[in-house]
């Protein structure tokens, strides 16, 4: 017995932030940015509109591939570290405007890895039996927790949706065929959002120290990055009983091209099997996967057949990687 996407979808906001307009907001390049990051532009949502509102887009479109109505779904999980508010979940504002029955709805909060985390969670649910059908919905407004005076940080992120169906799969030998998950506190101040929780309360001082934004050690960051993608993306292969030269497709969050290209190199994975949308959208953390894998789907690109991995490494830090089978 296997599970398997019955349907992909995703969405981007339409405003699109260029590196020549970020050079009239802080110290910065085109060329800079495009070297150190490849990032050439990125999108930004509108200040009022929720990620409950830019997911829901998103999940229709996921249904309508699936060929599946929100009635249908039995329950729906959110990967994201920017919901709507602290409670009630985002999982259930969304839930209450996709008009799907009285089912369970809940965020994670696995960084960048939100998406794996979301898909293992859903291939469990329903191997165990409990559900049929799990919509699993990535969601970020990153850029709405920057710091637009750090150079470092604001020419990274950007914002976008991704979500997929799973359910299970009409051929044992197709769909999800090897995962794994993993995580170590130990290097959880590497990558944080400082105040806003019950650590550092929100305050006229945490605000004043722009706390309620993205903190990030780079060069730490990189180095746990490259180890952990290498690591999920071995882990995940042993698991699914696959080489990597079984490989057809590799799909690495969007977080950096060096990190990228790094992973590629260490599993000796030609870039033309990599699937790349970095420099179209940044770093959209949990949705960069569901975003870059919807749009592969979408092309063409995945042909049945196909091995892919999906891989990803977030704060926490998390990290995960899913072997599909087309």
């Amino acid at each position: 017995m296997r599970t398997k996407i019955l349907g992909t979808g995703s969405n981007l906001p339409e405003k699109i932030l260029t590196n020549e307009d970020l050079e009239k907001i802080v110290n910065t390049s085109d060329e800079w940015i495009k070297t150190r990051t490849g990032i050439k532009e990125r999108r930004i949502v509108d200040k009022d509109i929720p990620s409950s509102e830019l997911a829901l887009p998103a999940a229709k479109r996921a249904l309508e591939n699936a060929d599946l109505s929100p009635e249908d779904i039995d329950a729906i999980i959110v990967a994201t570290v920017t919901p709507d508010m602290s409670f009630p979940s985002t999982g259930c504002l969304i839930q209450h405007k996709l008009g799907c029955g009285r089912i369970p709805a809940f965020d994670i909060s696995a960084g960048c890895t939100g998406f794996i985390y979301g898909l293992i969670l859903a291939d469990s649910l329903i191997l165990s039996g409990l559900h049929k059908h799990v919509l699993v919905i990535a969601v970020e407004e990153l850029t709405k927790i920057i710091n637009w005076e750090d150079r470092t940080t604001c020419v990274l992120f950007g914002d976008g949706a991704g979500a997929a169906v799973v359910g299970m799969s009409d051929d044992e030998n197709k769909g999800i065929i090897g995962k794994h998950w993993a995580g170590d506190g130990k290097v959880a101040d590497y990558l944080t959002l400082p105040a806003g929780g019950s650590l550092q309360p929100t305050s006229a001082e945490t605000v004043e120290k722009n706390l309620h934004t993205i903190n990030m050690l780079g060069n730490e960051t990189f180095k746990t990055a490259v180890r952990a993608m290498e690591e999920a993306s071995l882990k995940g292969l042993k698991n699914a009983g696959l080489e990597i030269d079984d490989l057809d497709w590799l799909i690495p969050h969007q977080a950096n091209i060096r990190i990228i290209q790094f992973t590629a190199k260490r599993l000796k994975m030609p870039m033309d099997r990599v699937i790349v949308t970095l420099d179209k959208y940044g770093n959209t953390s949990a949705s960069s996967v569901p975003i870059a894998f919807d749009e592969a789907l979408r092309s063409g690109k995945i042909k049945p057949g196909n091995e892919v991995l999906l891989v990803a490494f977030g704060a926490g830090f998390t990290w995960g990687s899913i072997i599909l089978r087309f």
